[in-house]
């Protein structure tokens, strides 16, 4: 399962042209950073596991 700040990859690109995301808040609500532009995106969970496709690199403590 996803844990805060892992990498993953989205069903759909962003409009930048990347699929990198980094989780930056699990919650009710789920907030995911673009990581070539920056923008910050939030989604409740249900939006999000719909939209989730993989973990593409888990955080290390």
């Amino acid at each position: 399962m996803y844990e805060l700040n892992d990498i993953v990859e989205m069903k759909k690109p962003h409009a930048c042209g990347t699929n990198r995301w980094q989780i930056i808040r699990i919650g009710a609500d789920l907030k995911i950073k673009c990581l070539n532009c920056e923008r910050v995106v939030m989604l409740t969970r249900r939006e999000f596991d719909k939209r989730f496709k993989k973990i593409l690199e888990k955080h290390s403590n």
